[in-house]
């Protein structure tokens, strides 16, 4: 059994190692999923209000809260499957219970690319905005996300990938991970 996590700021590639993931028919849990669910629980649109709603999670049942919420589907995923990877770790908190939860078996493995080129990815998939349009900016999001604990769990990474190269390496090299080569 393996439990592989992935923790990054906003637009690193931690989308695209879950997608290499799929591609070798190995279950992912998307953390925000779980914010998704509960935004249309609170009827409300996870497009506008997910960053809001994750925090009142947490401010509702803890810092571990969505971890917490994600833990039976990891569970539920691994009654079938080797491997499992999670994507969206945001937290120390959320690295810590997954260590409680999974020992040996989990590795965190954190993404990073340079703001300038996280900030073209996101752009050229839609998802950056400015505060001009309502929208939040990277910048926000990584102070969001930092605010979360994302720099202490980025810290204890077991591996960390340099995202800066091709699409076709940055793949090669999740891939050799997840294969447990821990490239």
């Amino acid at each position: 059994m393996s439990v592989f996590g992935f923790v990054g700021l906003p637009g690193s590639g931690k989308s695209e190692a879950a997608a290499v993931a799929e591609r070798l028919d190995i279950p992912v849990v998307t953390m925000g999923d779980v914010i998704r669910a509960e935004c249309r629980d609170r009827g409300l649109d996870p497009a506008t209000d997910h960053g809001q709603v994750a925090q009142a999670l947490r401010e509702e049942n803890g810092p571990a809260a969505i971890a917490d919420r994600s833990l039976p589907i990891i569970e539920a995923e691994l009654e079938d499957a080797e491997t499992v990877v999670v994507d969206g770790i945001r937290s120390d908190v959320e690295v810590d219970r997954f260590e409680d939860a999974f020992g040996e078996q989990f590795t965190l493995v954190c993404v990073e690319a340079p703001f300038d080129v996280r900030a073209q990815r996101l752009d050229a998939r839609g998802r950056d905005a400015s505060a001009d349009d309502g929208g939040e900016t990277l910048a926000d999001r990584d102070q969001r996300e930092l605010d979360f604990g994302m720099g202490e769990a980025m810290e204890q990474a077991d591996l960390t990938v340099e995202n800066t190269d091709s699409l076709a390496q940055f793949h090669d090299t999740i891939e050799s991970i997840l294969d447990g080569e821990k490239a």
